[in-house]
């Protein structure tokens, strides 16, 4: 296993860090492996915008938009 050294830690942050161990029950050291295992194991979202919306949408039942009647298309210019 790997292990490193975080120099000019602020001390309010260590000071929150061991607080926040004492509460969990772990170690200083303990506790920051699981903040910073949390940090960078989460695998990025990779759904695409109408996705995520409709995943956020789909558990209230959806929406159903009146759509207006499509017309047909205008001329295409001309360059004569």
């Amino acid at each position: 296993m790997a292990s490193i050294t975080i120099r000019n830690l602020d001390d309010d942050v260590k000071t929150r860090l061991r607080v926040r161990a004492a509460q969990h029950h772990r170690s200083m050291e303990e506790e920051a492996r699981i903040i910073l295992g949390d940090a960078v194991g989460r695998k990025p979202d990779t759904r695409n915008l109408a996705e995520a919306i409709r995943a956020r949408i789909a558990p209230l039942g959806g929406v159903d938009l009146a759509l207006p009647p499509r017309g047909p298309g205008r001329e295409p210019p001309s360059f004569d």
